[in-house]
């Protein structure tokens, strides 16, 4: 590893200590994603039964957990770069970190707020909805790729939007039409999941998935420095 490499890599985790720190302490974004993801299963538990006597309820089950990860979502990756402004931090990141460097931890610590935020929510409608995964691995994968589409997505809509007066609406606004190709691969994936599919019958909707995340991954990396220095 040289070691400019080792510096941004050092820098992007101080990045990551530093958010991870500041959301233990206020739980702000963890808590209102969790809050909304049982909000969610607990609502669509009350039509839990009926939706378990019909067939073929696997592609409904799917859009439904989907849905409340895609909202719970919403409610905290905004915050990102948005806690920056509000805490008057922002210049002194600017100064500290390269732009690359904030944008890999900002990403990490998104990563891991949507893999809290999937595993509470996937428990939940397992227990609540009833859902019943025939395959695991798949479903697991799906749910990382998928949460992994989200977050590179997403990441770089929280810097363009930090500074903006209505922040949550255009960042909704702005999200969407990202999240509609990957939400469709997702949803048609997880249901195949939870039929018990094969590994070979979810392979071209991985594929889709980790090309998605790819190109906005590295398009993010790109624009990134201009967004933030601008």
């Amino acid at each position: 590893m040289t070691p400019s490499l080792q510096a941004l890599l050092t820098a992007a985790w101080a990045v990551f200590v530093k958010d991870l720190r500041s959301e233990l302490r206020t739980r702000y974004a963890l808590n209102a994603m969790l809050l909304f993801a049982a909000s969610s299963a607990v609502a669509v538990s009350l039509g839990a039964q009926f939706l378990g006597t019909q067939q073929n309820v696997e592609p409904l089950q799917a859009a439904l957990l989907w849905i409340a990860l895609l909202f719970a979502a919403l409610n905290g990756l905004s915050r990102s770069f948005v806690q920056e402004e509000e805490t008057r931090t922002a210049l002194a990141l600017r100064l500290a970190s390269p732009p690359t460097a904030i944008y890999l931890g900002k990403l990490l610590f998104n990563l891991l707020l949507l893999a809290a935020l999937d595993t509470v929510t996937s428990l939940l409608f397992i227990m609540f909805v009833g859902v019943e995964v025939g395959n695991v691995g798949l479903f697991v994968t799906l749910l990382a790729l998928g949460s992994l589409c989200l977050t590179t997505a997403t990441t770089i809509l929280a810097a363009i939007i930090a500074k903006a007066n209505f922040k949550s609406a255009l960042f909704a606004v702005l999200a969407f039409p990202l999240f509609i190709p990957p939400l469709i691969l997702v949803i048609r994936g997880t249901a195949l999941a939870l039929t018990g599919a094969s590994w070979g019958d979810g392979a071209s909707f991985l594929q889709a998935l980790i090309s998605y995340a790819v190109v906005t991954f590295v398009a993010s990396l790109f624009l990134f420095r201009t967004v933030w220095e601008s």
